[in-house]
């Protein structure tokens, strides 16, 4: 087939290289404030978002049939002033001297980052990542979820507007309004993207890590949970009960499986019961298994959906419940029930020891789930180290739901909507995002010989050094030089134009 006379150009695409260009301008402007001005930008843009954390909570859940409001609330106001309260008080912008090292170390923000917004945790996740690169620095695009793109770009575009009226560079905010997979392929690929931040499912992490781009990916979870017979099994039902329903477990650090000592076993589904969970028959889990599982893996249709919806659904009523608990007996992949499921459906086995807690928590994550989140609820320290020194996950919460404990609300672990799952999850960062991820820093590194010195670079600040003038000499030997171009330019003028009026 011969080539058309007249290509079209892609409308969409062409308008999508304004936005790197602003971007890229946006990222040169944002990486010459000084802290004061970044902090007031921050301010202004957590202010703006923790404002309107109720109104996108109701709007996520209206648009995309998932989750829960009040809960979507929580993370909204969590992922925006409560990121400012965490590390408002970190400087991510002067230079760091370590003068026993003779080290000095200049921030260095990443530029332009090209953040993909997931369907499960839209504007949370849009107030997360845009307020990290703005604290870094950094200029932000946000491409959100097909299924959550009108709140998405709502939001951005108030978060926008604050920067903006608080200092920003025009650009430093911007969304793509109409995504689509080949466009977001083409401008991952755009070498005027420094970095991807790529949350969502396998596919668009995949090409993430594809686009010849640095980028930050994160892999599905699937957590395994043990209860030992030391554990205060009131006590873990109530917060196992109240992550698995957080939001519906539309996070990726949500419980998957019980794994609980046969010793206390019988006695934990009755606690599990008294929190409002419902324990399913085997026909009512033979139902659920139908129901949530397909040829071509989970029902995307049940994902953020409550409880009881999901028994109607399923054939059964389960009226009130928080939970739906499936017994099995089986504890691998070729168990569907124990695969991950973002909905709050949690399947529980027993298990007789630590090891074959261990054995049963390895078998289930040996295709999903790698390098990314487990809890135990138990007060044996050696059964605590056995466990998470076995399983391969790299966060082990101890004592609290996983949910909001392995994504750092209710630990001491760095809060984040990006859960990096390291080697074993196929991820280039092993840690839970932060705003460190987002700059690295250049070094001044001296002679370490004792014998030569280290400068005192004490107060300084690269920002606010003073203006260097050129070289007299230099100048001179320019001048000079140019005197005498100056001097044949006109001759040579002078001549063209005798030339032009004798003709």
């Amino acid at each position: 087939m011969s080539e058309p006379l007249i290509k079209v150009p892609d409308v969409q695409f062409e308008r999508a290289k304004l936005i790197l260009d602003r971007a890229r301008w946006a990222a040169a402007k944002m990486q010459k404030l000084d802290r004061a001005t970044t902090r007031r930008i921050v301010d202004a843009v957590a202010n703006a978002a923790h404002a309107k954390a109720q109104a996108y909570a109701e709007w996520a859940v209206r648009e995309t049939g998932m989750g829960v409001i009040e809960h979507k609330r929580l993370k909204n106001e969590a992922c925006s002033t409560g990121l400012v309260a965490l590390y408002g008080n970190e400087d991510f912008i002067s230079p760091r001297v370590n003068a026993e090292r003779k080290i000095v170390e200049l921030p260095r923000p990443a530029g332009v980052i090209f953040a993909l917004v997931p369907v499960t945790n839209p504007v949370a996740t849009l107030f997360f990542k845009t307020l990290l690169a703005l604290m870094t620095r950094n200029a932000i695009i946000l491409s959100p979820h097909p299924q959550a793109k009108a709140c998405c770009s709502d939001a951005a575009r108030v978060l926008a507007e604050a920067a903006r009226a608080a200092g920003a560079p025009d650009g430093a905010i911007q969304v793509i309004e109409e995504p689509n997979i080949p466009l977001l392929e083409k401008l991952m690929a755009d070498e005027r993207v420094d970095l991807i931040i790529a949350t969502g499912g396998p596919s668009v992490v995949k090409a993430a890590y594809r686009s010849g781009n640095p980028a930050f990916g994160v892999g599905p979870g699937n957590a395994p949970v043990v209860v030992d017979d030391t554990a205060d099994l009131k006590l873990t039902a109530r917060r196992i009960v109240a992550s698995k329903s957080f939001d519906n477990s539309i996070l990726c650090t949500n419980e998957s499986t019980v794994l609980a000592f046969a010793a206390i076993a019988d006695r934990m589904l009755d606690a599990l019961k008294a929190e409002k969970a419902h324990v399913c028959t085997p026909e009512e889990t033979e139902k659920l298994r139908k129901l949530l599982f397909t040829d071509d893996g989970f029902n995307t249709s049940m994902i953020g959906k409550d409880a009881s919806m999901i028994a109607r659904d399923a054939g059964f009523s389960a009226a009130g419940a928080k939970i739906l608990v499936t017994p099995v007996s089986l504890v691998q992949p070729e168990e569907k029930l124990v695969r991950e499921k973002l909905c709050p459906v949690l399947a529980f086995a027993k298990v007789q020891t630590i090891d074959q807690a261990i054995s049963s928590a390895r078998s289930m994550m040996r295709t999903s789930g790698r390098g990314h989140s487990a809890a135990i609820h138990s007060h044996n320290e050696a059964n605590i180290l056995a466990f998470a020194a076995a399983v391969p996950a790299l966060r082990v919460v101890v004592n609290t739901g996983c949910s909001l404990g392995a994504s750092g609300y209710e630990t001491n672990l760095g809060p984040s909507m990006t859960i990096g799952t390291g080697f074993a999850g196929g991820s280039s960062i092993g840690e839970n995002l932060t705003p460190h991820h987002l700059l690295h820093f250049a070094r001044i590194a001296y002679n370490k010989d004792a014998s030569e010195g280290f400068g005192n670079f004490s107060g300084m600040d690269p920002l606010k050094l003073p203006k260097r003038d050129a070289p007299a000499v230099a100048l001179a030997i320019d001048n000079s030089a140019d005197s005498e171009l100056r001097k044949e330019l006109r001759r040579i003028i002078l001549e063209e134009l005798k030339s032009v009026l004798a003709a």
